[in-house]
Order: C-alpha cells, then sequence, then structure tokens
C-alpha cells in the first residue's frame, strides 16, 4: 500500500462528499431563454436548430406558460421582421406598434414577475443586414446608429422591457442608452451590455433564424477579434463607466477564458450566451448518438457558470429547467 496522507479521492468517495466539495452549482433561475418571434402565424421550424421555431405571439405564449411553470424566469426576444419593414436606418426598430413591443406588453399584463429582456440592434430590421447605419462606401456608421438605438431602447422601455440588451457593439451606446432611458423617466430599466461580443462563426444557425445575414461584407469592424482576450478588459472598463448594469460574454463556451477575463475585472454581474452554433454541435451530435444530449448540455452550462457567469443566455433553457427539476 502507498504511504500517501493526501488522498483527494477521500472526498470523492459519495454523493455527500462530493456535493460538500462542490463549488458550482447550476440552477434554472440562472438561464435565460432566447426566443424568437414572428407577426405570421403558428409556429415555424428553424432547420438549424431542432427544437427551436419562430414563434406567432399565440404560440410564444403557449411557450412561455409552459416555461414558466416549469421555473424559467427569464427570456429575452429576438424579432423576425418582414422584408417590406426593412430599410436602411431601421426604422421599424423604433415602431411603438411594433412586434417586439407589443409581445413585451403582452408578457408583462400576463405575467408581471417573468423578466423580459428586448435586443437593442438594428441587423432584423436593416436591409443590409448591419447592426449599424451603413454608409454609401459600405462603412458602419457608428454614431447616427447609436442615436437611432437609444429611440429603439425607449420603444422597448416604454412597452415594459425590464431590462434592454444592446448586442450591437458601437462604442459609445451604453452611455448613451442610459442617458435616454434616465431622461425618459426609466431609471429603473436595466442594460444587459454584449460587452465583449465577438465576430464569431458560431452566429450561423441565428442568422437563419431571423434572416438577418449581413447582405454584404462582415461585422469584424464592429465585434471583437476572436484572437483578443486582453481587449475585453477595455470594453468592461468602458461599459462599466458608462452605465451598464451586467455585462456578456458572447459566445460562451469557445471563450471560458475571456469569461473568466471579464467575472475578474468587474464586480457587476456576468452573462454569458451559449450562441446557436453551439447548441446546434450538441443537438447533431446527440441526434446521431455520439453524445448524451442531457448530460453534455448541463455539462455545458456548467462549464459557463464554472468559469465565472452569473447567468447563461441558452436555448436549452427550458429543457435544462426540467432536467434539474428531475422532470425528464
Amino acid at each position: 500500500m502507498l504511504h500517501m496522507p493526501i488522498r483527494p479521492r477521500r472526498n470523492r468517495k459519495n454523493a455527500v462528499l462530493r456535493g460538500f466539495a462542490r463549488e458550482t452549482t447550476l440552477e434554472a433561475n440562472r438561464l435565460i431563454w432566447p426566443l424568437f418571434i414572428h407577426a405570421g402565424e403558428g409556429r415555424q421550424a428553424i432547420k438549424s436548430m431542432p427544437g427551436c421555431f419562430r414563434l406567432s405571439v399565440a404560440e410564444l405564449l403557449k411557450e412561455v406558460a409552459a416555461g414558466v411553470a416549469d421555473g424559467v424566469c427569464s427570456v429575452v426576444l429576438f424579432p423576425a421582421i418582414d422584408e417590406k419593414l426593412k430599410n436602411r436606418t431601421a426604422d421599424e426598430c423604433w415602431n411603438a406598434q411594433g412586434l417586439v413591443p407589443q409581445t413585451v406588453r403582452l408578457l408583462k399584463q400576463k405575467w408581471p414577475d417573468l423578466c423580459v429582456i428586448t435586443d437593442v440592434a438594428l441587423d432584423p430590421y436593416n436591409s443590409d443586414g448591419h447592426d449599424g447605419v451603413v454608409s454609401e462606401d459600405g462603412r458602419i456608421i457608428n454614431d447616427e446608429t447609436v442615436h437611432i438605438l437609444c429611440k429603439q431602447a425607449l420603444c422597448h422601455a416604454r412597452a415594459g422591457a425590464d431590462i434592454v440588451s444592446p448586442s450591437d457593439m458601437m462604442d459609445g451606446r451604453i452611455g448613451a442608452i442610459r442617458a435616454a432611458l434616465d431622461a425618459d423617466g426609466f431609471q429603473d430599466v436595466a442594460i444587459l451590455a454584449y460587452t465583449a461580443k465577438y465576430a464569431s462563426a458560431f452566429y450561423g444557425p441565428f442568422r437563419d433564424a431571423l434572416d438577418s445575414a449581413p447582405k454584404f461584407g462582415d461585422k469584424k469592424t464592429y465585434q471583437m477579434d476572436p484572437a483578443n482576450r486582453r481587449e475585453s478588459h477595455r470594453e468592461v472598463a468602458l461599459d462599466e463607466a458608462e452605465g451598464a448594469d451586467m455585462v456578456m460574454v458572447k459566445p460562451a463556451g469557445p471563450y471560458l477564458d475571456v469569461i473568466a477575463e471579464v467575472r475578474a475585472a468587474t464586480a457587476l454581474p456576468v452573462a454569458a450566451y451559449q450562441v446557436s452554433g453551439e447548441y446546434a454541435m450538441l443537438k447533431a451530435a446527440a441526434q446521431n448518438g455520439w453524445l448524451d444530449e442531457k448530460k453534455a448540455a448541463l455539462e455545458s452550462l456548467l462549464a459557463i457558470r464554472r468559469a465565472g457567469a452569473d447567468m447563461i443566455l441558452t436555448y436549452y433553457a427550458h429543457q435544462a429547467a426540467r432536467w434539474l427539476a428531475g422532470k425528464e
């Protein structure tokens, strides 16, 4: 027998001891459910995201009711906008009778305690498919875009959104939105900033879901370079100084190191987005019998929590809530 006074396995020998030593936990109230909405009827399957749908208002209400019953307490809305409503300045994004504000009002009327988050960005509404206004020579115009984002954030706040979440990565937009919200009496509406959003290859299925891919070029002049980690500190410092209430890293799984860096750099709550490509890979592997979906999905979410995320945007939110409650 080996003489070893220190044996780490002693703390692993049964479930109780493993529980004592467990450093990270995953709970349903840490999960935010991204939902796709459209102005038509019924639900439309998203081929590259099995189990996800573009939902009519009626179908959305059914979906949210089921989620709430299983412990989901927060949703974030992403709209699929009719092409006829899109233009280069994304005017539909601040229409008070538009799809998002109407949906927010319905959700808050039915579930006042549900946390409703809205995406503040132009790409679903922009005929160019970019997160900002495009100049004649193809540049993304920062300051004009920020002005429009402020109008969009105010539109969502007036509809009853609890949190507005700018995902555009324009410079200065957090401070401008905070000032606009405060000036209009919405001091209590929080801002969840997409602080470290990378120009990632993992967004493809999401763009299928909303038909929001850029009509030309890419998003590398405003989203972050996947090669960079230290740059996240700069973005955190700026968003925090401008009044962000929470910060986000996107994507999550391939950027666990960045989540840890951001967690160390701020006292604010940190969110991470398990994006469509991450979800699609897990789904595809599970459908082929290569992974146990429940175990792999929950492990991936636990890893994101372990890296430092306080909350996780994930398409698995409802399923994970059921798994965690022992319902599946």
